[in-house]
């Protein structure tokens, strides 16, 4: 499983999302994840459904339990972990899962992205 987490704004559009994919390089997914709270926008929405495929909903306390590359000192202290877009990528990905680098932004800034392959990738 090849798996992109997002952690995004609630000013991010499906184009901040597009971009933030676009930017880590990525030729290949198999699923995409978002926090349970960010899941259901409009974005992350019409995003899954431009790729085919669902949007896996990460809770708060599993992206907690989660190591990252990334540690912003904001976000850890708002949604406890350093990166939510290396979290949920991640908890998504499985046991075992290795991030294929730090998340990326944006230009618009508005959103992160990581890839996360799974150990059965």
């Amino acid at each position: 499983m090849i798996v992109a987490g997002f952690g995004f704004r609630a000013s991010a559009t499906t184009d901040s999302l597009e971009a933030a994919l676009a930017a880590t390089g990525a030729r290949k997914i198999t699923a995409i994840a978002a926090p349970v709270d960010k899941a259901q926008t409009e974005a992350i929405q019409s995003l899954a459904s431009a790729l085919g495929m669902p949007v896996i909903e990460i809770p708060a306390e599993l992206m907690h339990a989660v190591e990252t590359q990334t540690q912003s000192a904001k976000v850890q202290e708002k949604r406890g972990t350093g990166s939510v877009a290396e979290a949920c990528a991640l908890v998504a990905a499985g046991v075992g899962s290795t991030l294929k680098g730090p998340r990326v932004v944006s230009e618009d800034r508005l959103a992160t992205c990581a890839i996360a392959y799974g150990a059965k990738t």
